[in-house]
């Protein structure tokens, strides 16, 4: 090469390094002018490891080929090589047909698990672990109430910011549940610094886990997963991760069939602005109702309020056809269900009445069990007026319901004593001054005699009691609900019909 040559290129080289500098104005480089910073090897090069190759800094030219393959490329924890892996490599090896269910259900959630894994460069191994968790059930609940894919308990759940209420449970949500657990799994992970710790943690609590590592710590002895004293649900849980990671890594060795998952979204979050029924959302969507909801578990009821829930999942085909269909709409009104707080506590029947709807409809649609009130400040779903708006955010987000038991009263007379006014009257009973009033037909301000007799609608067991201690004298049982307006007895049995209370009936007290 001569000289005029050598000049050229280090001119050339000269120029190139001037593009990539910062600019004289002192700013720094924007988005679209700065260049990549190149990394040159120093000293021999050598060929990459086969782990090395999988690294996220190493892009491949072609995608994998199906999803399994990507999840296997992803695998990033160590391997755990005991008799209890056998042991559950065995216990599903033998089980084709759960293996077969359990993947087919999974096949619409895994590829957005593993999206979020990738995107914060987590080991893919943990997109097996709702197989062990809940068979990728998102409508799985544990003896001990755990709930969902990933198995929040209600306090983790509430901790992880997954609401539960009347109307939804985000830890069956597929994003929020995932978020959440992810979220989860690396605190415990920066905790131990240990992939094996941090799922025994995930399994029997972070305090647990560091409780037996510091009694190993005590004991000179070692720290690691298969060195800690443990219950045998945790012993055996990473080997069950472990020998689900090795049926995937090598489905033939094990004589799996796995579904084809391909390597592309299962499903679109889409956005929705107003109160929607779920009947509706499945009719301009074009899919089954049961298919809709099983990428939308957390929905407790027939409606979907926009203000707690403003997205909903759809098959990724079948997002576009929504979208379409609901601009396209216009036979009415979005939702047929509403929510309405009640002002005080009240029966089933009072409840079902102002609602405009039959009490068993009002018990259906409320899960409300028999025998019970409503109290006051519960969230009802009832039909949808024509004048009533959508849900506010507050109510979507925080609603509940709440029951106390309806109580059986008796009525009882009862004797003043020296000195008793109406208020002390009721303050010994624990009822109101008012109902004592009504009663007996007196005026608030009625003064009262030594040994007058007044009528009270008691509990049962503090009219029993009232009856033993001479008192006052046992009457006729009074089942009645706390705003009824007449109350039907049961007659003593010596008696061959029913009777009515009089003077327009009785409502009945509970202990508070």
């Amino acid at each position: 090469m001569n000289l005029r040559h050598i000049l050229l290129l280090c001119s050339a080289l000269w120029l190139a390094g001037c593009a990539t500098t910062t600019p004289t104005d002192g700013t720094a480089p924007n988005a679209s002018t700065a260049s990549v910073t190149s990394h040159i090897p120093q000293g021999p090069l050598s060929p990459l490891s086969n782990k090395s190759a999988r690294g996220g800094k190493v892009a491949s030219l072609t995608p994998p080929a199906d999803l399994w393959e990507r999840i296997r490329n992803g695998f990033a924890m160590p391997d755990l090589e005991q008799d209890l892996v056998q042991n559950q490599e065995q216990w599903y090896s033998s089980r084709p047909d759960y293996i077969q269910r359990m993947t087919e259900r999974s096949s619409k959630y895994l590829f957005y698990i593993v999206e979020e894994l990738e995107r914060r460069d987590m080991p893919t191994e943990l997109a097996l672990l709702p197989y062990i968790e809940s068979a990728f059930n998102p409508q799985a609940v544990s003896s001990a109430k755990a709930a969902g894919m990933w198995q929040f308990m209600p306090a983790t759940g509430t901790y992880f910011d997954l609401k539960q209420n009347s109307f939804r449970d985000d830890r069956r949500d597929v994003m929020a549940s995932t978020r959440a657990a992810l979220d989860y799994l690396q605190k415990l992970y920066n905790m131990f610094g240990d992939w094996h710790l941090a799922l025994a943690a995930y399994n029997w609590g972070e305090g647990s886990v560091g409780r037996a590592i510091k009694r190993n710590q005590t004991l000179g002895l070692g720290t690691g997963y298969t060195e800690l004293n443990m219950p045998a649900e945790t012993r055996n849980y990473v080997p069950k991760l472990q020998a689900v990671k090795n049926i995937i890594a090598q489905p033939g060795r094990f004589s799996a069939q796995l579904p084809l998952i391909e390597n592309h979204p299962y499903f679109q979050a889409v956005e929705i602005t107003r109160d929607i029924d779920v009947a509706l959302v499945a009719k301009l969507a074009d899919v089954r109702e049961e298919d809709f909801r099983a990428l939308n578990p957390s929905f407790h009821k027939p409606v979907i309020l926009a203000a707690g829930t403003p997205q909903i999942l759809l098959p990724w085909d079948n997002a576009k056809v929504f979208r379409r269909n609901l601009e396209a709409y216009d036979k009415g009104q979005h939702a047929s269900w509403t929510v309405w707080v009640l002002p005080r506590t009240m029966s089933v029947a009072d409840a079902a009445q102002r609602a405009g709807m039959s009490e068993y409809d009002l018990r259906t649609a409320n899960n409300i069990p028999p025998r019970m009130l409503i109290k006051s400040g519960s969230a009802l779903m009832i039909p949808r007026t024509g004048e009533a708006g959508d849900v506010s955010g507050q109510v979507a987000d925080t609603a509940s319901i709440a029951f106390a038991p309806e109580v059986t009263t008796r009525r009882s007379t009862v004797k003043a004593r020296k000195g008793d006014t109406i208020i002390s009257i009721a303050r010994r009973y624990n009822v109101s001054s008012s109902d004592v009033v009504s009663w007996n037909d007196l005026r608030p301000n009625a003064s009262l005699r030594s040994g007058q007799s007044l009528t009270m609608y008691l509990p049962a067991r503090v009219a029993a009691s009232v009856a033993s201690s001479g008192n006052g004298r046992q009457q006729t049982v009074t089942k009645v609900s706390r705003n009824s307006k007449t109350a039907v007895k049961a007659v003593p049995r010596n008696e061959g019909k029913t009777a009515v209370a009089q003077k327009g009936g009785t409502p009945s007290k509970r202990k508070r």
